[in-house]
């Protein structure tokens, strides 16, 4: 990722994606699994459905309990908005004055397999970075630098965990 000098109020954003050897049907399911989530992250640590959903599909709500080393330990609340399989899943953290961030996995059937996009935009709502900025504006762009790059590496190593258990398993379950 190079340096764009991007203000949160941008609504910068940051796009990975891979090739898998296995069809989007069966890579459907470990994208759309938010509850698998926390095995391939470093900061998502356990998530909840709420208001009596139990699985993915538009409207859907769940919480996410995250920690950072910086950043603290928090929880978000999401909407699922997108849940078209096996092409999109897509889901916006809330935050104050609309959603904090917009995350989303885009598939495609590619060659045989599957070309895999995950991608997270910020805001326009405020949130827990929002914070972060507040108390060192004149760090802003490099606080929103710092914060994109570390989606991207955590990107890169879920969708990394993914291709294993996609490209292992005919039932892809992660491991």
């Amino acid at each position: 990722m190079e340096w764009t000098g991007a203000r949160y109020a941008d609504q910068p954003e940051v796009e990975v994606e891979t090739w898998m050897a296995a069809p989007p049907e069966r890579v459907w399911p470990l994208v759309s699994d938010v509850g698998a989530m926390p095995a391939t992250s470093g900061e998502l640590q356990a998530v909840d459905w709420t208001d009596g959903a139990t699985g993915p599909c538009a409207g859907a709500r769940f919480v996410g309990h995250n920690s950072h080393p910086s950043l603290g330990e928090w929880s978000a609340t999401a909407t699922v908005v997108t849940c078209e399989p096996p092409a999109e899943f897509a889901w916006e953290v809330d935050g104050e004055g609309g959603p904090a961030a917009r995350w989303s996995f885009r598939l495609e059937g590619d060659d045989g397999g599957t070309r895999v996009r995950q991608h997270v935009r910020l805001g326009p709502g405020r949130s827990g970075l929002s914070h972060a900025i507040d108390r060192m504006p004149d760090k802003e762009q490099k606080i929103v630098f710092v914060r994109l790059r570390e989606f991207e590496a955590s990107m890169t190593a879920t969708l990394a965990a993914i291709r294993t258990a996609a490209e292992s398993s005919s039932e892809g379950a992660v491991p």
